[in-house]
């Protein structure tokens, strides 16, 4: 009570937002005037003047106003769209590091050229990320003579460009692509053995499109970059035949349809075993067999074809439950795939080993300044602050909103439910009003165009069966009459048009598209006709939304909502439900069928009342606030292998930039050299009781050589002076090496072993840690914390790699044989390329991206011994805690 009297005075803390850009707002409609009069070379020479005042140490922030309506200025010359002050006000909130929630059509493209530029003039380029490569590109050329006029370059990143055009393009001042795309060429730099070969530079500014869709959807399937390993498959074949043979009904198998699990019983594992021919698939030796029994069993009981995945030229392709597009090259991880490939008597695949992986959540959280854009984030607005402190500020519509939202229908059983929808549909169709009917599956949709073809209602599906022709489609789902069916895909990139879209229309009529001569005559024409039709489809109400199932999260279903009422056009939405849909089913449809059966409500009769339309978004919440707690606790887990992936990337990088590597093998050879020592030179010890044999024995495995000891005076050796002894003779050794083959051809290889050491072991400690995080959880039983029983072992591990990587290092440079610095080839040698896969993982854990993109290390203090104690303070070797 007291909020909302609080309220009521000072206003939302939204509101108060809107209200401190004002003034900003009125600065630059005051500037509009002095500009209309300069030519386009003026104003691009007021790029050169604001990035000298950035140079004499003025602040970003004080070029705001100039910045905002110069750009203002040559859009309206170049695209004749000039920016709304709530426009200004969204570019505000990008510029400032905050996600701006603006509604559909509202202009979020246009939006973005105001902090891009801005945020460009310091010359460390301006990442625009978009979900996929046809938006990237259309936004790029759309917005690109801005731009270009203001004495910009811009780049774009596409799926099949070589890693010379990507470099170009991370070199241009503003640059467009795929969340995907940036994420993988950050893990290919990583794995890179030349510095030159890098392509993408720091990461300074980002603007994320839709980036819900990619910071809350995406967060957890990581990016993976992969190679094959040499398992045989025939194992998928043989246990998914036994699959079906396991029933429910029999008790062989639990469902859980709110946790999406599935797990044997005892009868069930029974079963199983004597399917199969084991004894005991609980045996250590048939783990694996029980790891695959359990996945082609989920494969078969929680994953239907055209929901979850389609199968397509042989290939099972998995289909993005938020947006309904296809995800092509992702796989499933940990066998599910290869169980899913093997349920539809496909090619199966071999297993992948990681190679390098990566989650959005952490890429992103490298960026200096991360900014969103998208029509639903207010209702992740929690999620979006503790994860990656970014704000929501909702900023208002040009104009108002219109829309008329109707509450809820609620039927008995799906069938009841799809003959009223397509009922109303060709109510509407007749009428002249377009209709947009919004689907959650493939299976769903084609079953909707199934009643609508037998009632002879032309309409167009859109899915990720024919994804091709999505622009086309939804671009015209606003002319007079219009029925489109469509799966979340609808829900994102182009607009909706009342009355038609009427470059699309004359592209169409044109053999050549827009480079076809009569392409002018042809889009006047459309204008006119396309006008027309606006105004008969205004008459009509507008753009009605269909929705025929609730989605899980309340913003998916904002977004289907959102394609109507754009820009102050009229609009409706109305959601059809049955009590068999999923969501009705799993989360709470006991209660809504009793007050049904009290009403005593007949077979065809719905359910209309916006209590039942506040109860369905309560079960939403409920089911949004679970997400959000998985993906936390994913998160935890996630953060340290984060911190462990900073480490390597930064020894790799330190190998690649530094000129000298000399220095880095070096203190890796006397931290190895000191690990001998500490062995078997006890500090505590009476010289007489030194393991000198051990040491002498030690250092000639690992360095191979001999070290001749000084027997006469060897009782004059402290242990000081015994280690300076050993340190000199391998130096002496390291030296000698170096001359023979040449100082540059060693140092050359010397990176090449450090490079092929990093990775080899890197790549195995990848492994070792997912199958910790598989068996961690059994670690409650035993009353002990799982989580901070990962952070310990997984430290150990990491220290444990870390060991091994220098005495690897140090092994293989000591031993080697080189030829004389004439007959060795100054070429650096080269990596053969892995054969690697690229592919999104699926239902990982995310991480999080805490520093700024990867650093150099140089050391700025003197060395500390690896056995001397920590100069932080824990008491710990320094070998044990911050050297590790």
């Amino acid at each position: 009570m007291l909020d909302t009297m609080l309220r009521r005075v000072f206003g939302s803390k939204n509101e108060r937002e809107i209200k401190r850009l004002q003034p900003l707002v009125d600065q630059i409609n005051q500037l509009e005037s002095s500009l209309t009069n300069l030519t386009l070379d003026d104003l691009r020479g007021r790029s050169n003047d604001y990035r000298q005042q950035l140079a004499n140490g003025a602040p970003l922030d004080s070029l705001l106003p100039e910045a905002f309506a110069v750009v203002r200025e040559v859009s309206r010359r170049l695209l004749n769209m000039r920016h709304f002050d709530v426009q200004l006000m969204g570019g505000m909130v990008l510029h400032e590091g905050s996600i701006a929630e603006m509604k559909t059509g509202e202009g979020k493209t246009l939006v973005a050229t105001l902090p891009v530029y801005l945020n460009s003039l310091a010359g460390k380029g301006v990442h625009v990320v978009t979900v996929n490569d046809y938006l990237a590109r259309r936004d790029a050329e759309w917005m690109g003579p801005v731009y270009h006029a203001l004495g910009l370059s811009v780049g774009i990143i596409q799926h099949d460009m070589d890693d010379r055009a990507r470099y170009n393009a991370y070199r241009s001042d503003v640059t467009y692509g795929t969340n995907n795309e940036f994420g993988f060429d950050f893990l290919r730099d990583n794995m890179k053995y030349s510095h030159s070969e890098f392509v993408q530079r720091s990461l300074h500014y980002g603007i994320v499109d839709e980036v819900d869709s990619i910071l809350i959807d995406e967060a957890r399937t990581p990016l993976i970059i992969s190679g094959p390993t040499e398992e045989s498959t025939d194992k998928y074949y043989r246990i998914d035949r036994v699959i079906p043979r396991l029933k429910k009904e029999p008790n062989h198998y639990t469902l859980d349809e709110k946790a999406r699990s599935v797990a044997l019983t005892e009868e069930g594992v029974s079963e199983a075993e004597r399917l199969l021919g084991v004894d005991n698939l609980y045996d250590p030796g048939n783990i694996e067999t029980l790891h695959h029994v359990n996945q082609a069993l989920k494969a078969h009981v929680l994953f239907r074809r055209d929901v979850d995945y389609v199968v397509k030229d042989g290939e099972v392709i998995i289909v993005d439950e938020f947006t309904g597009r296809l995800m092509p090259g992702r796989r499933y991880s940990d066998g599910l795939h290869q169980a899913l490939e093997a349920k539809e008597h496909q090619k199966v695949a071999n297993e992948n080993q990681t190679l390098a992986s990566i989650t959005f959540q952490n890429y992103f959280r490298m960026y200096s300044k991360l900014a969103g854009m998208t029509g639903t984030a207010d209702t992740e607005a929690a999620e979006f602050h503790t994860i990656y402190k970014l704000e929501v500020v909702v900023v208002p519509t040009n104009r108002e909103l219109i829309r008329h939202e109707f509450a809820d229908v609620i039927y008995r059983t799906e069938a009841e439910k799809l003959q009223a929808v397509s009922e109303e549909i060709e109510e509407l169709h007749n009428s002249g009003q377009p209709v947009l009917v919004g689907t959650i599956s493939i299976e769903k949709s084609e079953s909707l165009s199934k009643f609508l073809k037998r009632r002879g209602i032309p309409h167009n599906v859109l899915n990720a069966k024919n994804h091709e022709s999505e622009a086309e489609i939804v671009a015209q789902a606003g002319r007079k009459g219009a029925v489109t069916i469509s799966t979340n895909m609808a829900g994102r990139g182009t607009d909706i048009l009342l009355g038609g879209n009427p470059e699309f229309l004359a592209r169409k009529a044109c053999k050549l598209g827009a480079n076809d001569p009569d392409y002018p005559a042809q889009l006047a024409k459309m204008h006119s006709q396309c006008a027309t039709e606006h105004d008969e489809v205004v008459d009509c109400g507008g753009l009605h939304i269909l929705g025929t199932e609730r989605h899980e999260a309340r913003r998916i279903d904002n977004q289907l909502r959102g394609r109507s009422g754009r820009q102050g056009d009229p609009g409706s939405s109305r959601f059809y439900l049955s009590l068999e849909d999923d969501l009705l089913r799993i989360f709470g449809s006991e209660r809504i069928s009793g007050v049904m059966a009290k009403l005593g409500l007949e077979a065809g009769e719905p359910i209309e009342h916006r209590m039942i339309t506040r109860a369905i978004e309560n079960a939403q919440r409920k089911v949004e606030a679970h997400n959000f707690d998985i993906r936390k606790h994913l998160l935890e887990y996630d953060d340290v292998m984060t911190r462990q992936r900073e480490v390597i990337y930064s020894q790799r990088r330190e190998a690649l930039e530094t000129d000298e590597v000399h220095d880095l093998v070096a203190e890796m050879s006397g931290e190895v050299l000191q690990d001998i020592f500490d062995t078997h030179i006890d500090p505590e010890a009476y010289a007489d009781d030194w393991d000198i044999s051990g040491l002498v024995e030690g250092v000639h495995q690992r360095y191979g050589l001999q070290v001749s000891l000084p027997t006469a005076s060897l009782a004059d050796f402290g242990r000081v002076e015994l280690l300076d002894y050993f340190r000199e003779q391998l130096d002496a050794k390291y030296e000698a090496k170096r001359d023979e083959a040449g100082v540059e051809p060693f140092n050359v290889l010397a990176r090449f072993i450090v490079l092929q050491v990093i990775d080899k072991h890197w790549k195995d400690h990848l492994l070792a840690m997912d199958h910790l995080k598989e068996g961690i959880g059994l670690r409650g039983y035993a009353q002990k914390n799982p989580l901070n029983e990962y952070k310990r072992e997984a430290f150990s591990m990491f220290v444990d790699m870390t060991d091994r990587i220098k005495s690897d290092v140090v092994e293989y440079l000591f031993k080697v044989e080189m030829a004389s610095a004439s007959e060795t080839p100054a070429a650096q040698p080269r990596q053969a390329a892995p054969r690697t896969v690229e592919h999104r993982g699926a239902l990982a854990g995310g991480g999080d991206g805490e520093s700024a993109a990867t650093k150099t290390v140089r050391r700025q203090s003197e060395k500390v011994g690896r056995n001397a104690a920590c100069p932080c303070g824990s008491g710990k070797k320094y070998k044990r805690c911050c050297g590790a």
